[in-house]
């Protein structure tokens, strides 16, 4: 009984401990609870409360104003920039690279007419009669037609009146390009700021566009450009073409020349003039064409033709008759007029025109320049112009002999002395003192500087031996038999040192080699080397200088019924080597022709190709005899 009244009272107290559980538990929350939101709060009020920093700028400081002064020259508001009409800017192109100017878009008004005017001028050292391969933006551009080739280069059927049909076909269609859509046409263009072409063989025309495979006969050369004239001008053409040359200006054909007997079939322009194929140049009778009237700046379409079609010599020569102008007379008693041209000729290329013309037969001096522009000089002729040389290199200093002259020898342990140098025996330096007495000191005594002196002043002696190669070149066969004669050259020199001794100093070899004209009396430089070298126990003591190849060609011009058959061209003659030391002394040099070395500083001006005399003088080609008068 005890027992179950003790239990009673154990349960009781654990109900009682149940049921006030929540409350402390729902209490501590509460209180928990509070603590946590008085917390945000405080961290909240804290975060709001707190004041922001405010900028505040740095005081001015007064600083020294200076009083600006008026300037002395007036500006007009309104002035602009003058536009430049034409710059002309001169590139060696044996030096410089080609560069190309981007198109330029979007300039104002005169920045942009001062440079439309601008034009790189590229030099004609290295442009043939037929042109270069850079426009100068004043000039006509050519490509080679081949009519006995298709457009892939294979092989067509063609004969002499069909090539004179197509011919004709092309023109009285109105110079339509499908006529010869379907020939052969070359990848490259030239172009050309005249048409001066002598009497040469037609493989050279065929040559100058890059088509040496070509067989030349059935081609014709095409250009095209605009013609144009800084004033109103009245004009018109005289030509001739071997075998043929047509002339197109403004849609209108004003000149086909040529020889008779092509007349039947370039039958549809006639000469007006009673000078027509009156008056002879190179082979041919010219033929005088139509008048032209320019408008001062109006440039107007212009195109050319010419070309052979039986592989005999060829020309293209196209001259200007200015309307009311006289001309000096020729032996036939016929006008010399200028040639037509877009640019002033180089020295250069007149050089190459006039060797291929006679004597007085027309100028390449005077005349229209016809192009949009004109230059203050234009029409003056000034002979000294410029043979456009290389200027003289500065000369080196040159020590004089020390041979026999007192001076202070500094020996490599640092003694010093006085005495004249007097030979080099066996290895030893022989020196001989104020009073007379010799004195033998080894050379690897000797200073640097002073061997060096030593060595300048008792050169080694040389053998010099010169030798040419020739391969000959081929050409493709023609209907003709006037095929050029050319060879590819090699020309070469060595020197050996033949004296004992070392010579430790720097030596330039030079080679001049010297070609001579066919059908004249002057001389051409056809190749020069210059090289420095040092004669060492690794190269035996010997040096090798060599020339680039060089073709040399020579050939027959000319027809029975023009009167006979003269060579031109050019043949190789003889050569020059010349040793100088590293002061510029010459110690060796060797040549068949004494009349070279006596001349050498003229010589050395001369431009690799062009002529001179025998004082190595810059001259014209000579000019070839008239073969019909």
């Amino acid at each position: 009984m005890h027992d179950k009244d003790n239990m009673k009272k154990w349960i009781k107290k654990r109900q009682n401990k149940t049921k006030g559980m929540p409350s402390a538990v729902l209490l501590s929350i509460l209180i928990h609870g509070g603590l946590f939101l008085l917390a945000g709060m405080l961290v909240v009020f804290t975060v709001v409360k707190k004041e922001e920093q405010k900028f505040e700028p740095p005081k001015l400081i007064e600083r020294p104003k200076m009083k600006l002064k008026k300037p002395k020259v007036k500006v007009k508001k309104t002035s602009k920039p003058k536009p430049t009409t034409r710059i002309v800017t001169k590139i060696n192109r044996a030096n410089m690279p080609e560069i190309q100017l981007p198109e330029m878009s979007g300039l104002s008004t005169g920045l942009a007419s001062g440079l439309g005017g601008f034009d790189l001028m590229p030099s004609f050292d290295e442009v043939s009669i037929f042109g270069g391969e850079q426009s100068i933006g004043n000039d006509f551009r050519g490509a080679l037609y081949d009519l006995k080739r298709n457009r892939q280069g294979k092989g067509m059927s063609m004969g002499s009146d069909q090539f004179r049909l197509v011919i004709r076909k092309f023109v009285r269609n109105g110079w339509d390009a499908s006529v010869l859509a379907k020939y052969y046409v070359s990848p490259s263009s030239l172009f050309t700021t005249h048409f001066m072409i002598p009497l040469i063989p037609a493989p050279l025309f065929v040559d100058a566009f890059g088509s040496p495979e070509t067989e030349a006969y059935f081609f014709f050369l095409k250009y095209k450009g605009d013609l144009v004239y800084t004033e109103d001008i009245k004009f018109r053409f005289w030509g001739m073409g071997d075998s043929y040359m047509m002339v197109r200006v403004d849609g209108k054909d004003v000149l086909v020349a040529g020889w008779d007997a092509h007349d039947s079939v370039f039958d549809w322009w006639k000469s007006s003039s009673a000078d027509n194929r009156k008056y002879f140049l190179a082979n041919q009778a010219m033929t005088v064409g139509d008048w032209i009237a320019l408008k001062a700046g109006k440039p107007v379409e212009m195109e050319i033709l010419f070309g052979e079609w039986n592989g005999g010599s060829s020309a293209a020569i196209l001259l200007v008759e200015v309307d009311g102008v006289e001309y000096p007379k020729n032996k036939q008693g016929g006008p010399i007029l200028p040639a037509f041209r877009t640019e002033e000729f180089s020295l250069d290329l007149r050089e190459q025109i006039q060797g291929g013309f006679p004597k007085n037969e027309a100028s390449l001096t005077t005349g229209p320049v016809f192009r949009d522009y004109k230059l203050p000089s234009e029409g003056v002729v000034n002979h000294a112009d410029a043979l456009e040389l290389e200027p003289d290199s500065p000369k080196v200093p040159v020590d004089a002999s020390i041979k026999g002259k007192l001076r202070a020898w500094i020996l490599s342990d640092g003694r010093s002395v006085e005495a004249s140098f007097e030979a080099i025996i066996g290895g030893n330096v022989l020196l001989k003192n104020a009073k007379g007495k010799s004195v033998k000191i080894p050379q690897d005594l000797i200073s640097g500087e002073d061997l060096k002196l030593i060595q300048l002043s008792t050169p080694p002696t040389l053998g010099i031996s010169f030798s040419k190669t020739s391969k000959q070149r081929s050409y493709p066969e023609t209907i003709s038999d006037q095929i050029p004669s050319s060879f590819y050259f090699d020309f070469s020199a060595t020197i050996k040192q033949t004296s004992t001794g070392s010579y430790d100093q720097e030596l330039t070899a030079e080679l001049f080699v010297i070609g001579a004209e066919v059908d004249g009396n002057n001389h051409t430089l056809l190749a020069y080397e210059k090289n420095k070298f040092f004669l060492t126990e690794d190269n035996q003591r010997r040096y090798s200088l060599r020339c680039k190849t060089v073709e040399v060609t020579n050939y027959l011009v000319g027809t029975w019924w023009s009167g006979g058959i003269v060579q031109r061209g050019e043949r190789y003659a003889t050569f020059l080597v010349v040793i100088s030391d590293a002061n510029g002394n010459i110690i060796s040099h060797k040549t068949p022709r004494k009349w070279l070395f006596e001349h050498l500083e003229n010589l050395r001006k001369i431009p690799i190709g062009k002529h001179m005399d025998k004082t190595c003088t810059r001259v014209a080609p000579t000019p070839p005899k008239a073969l019909l008068y």
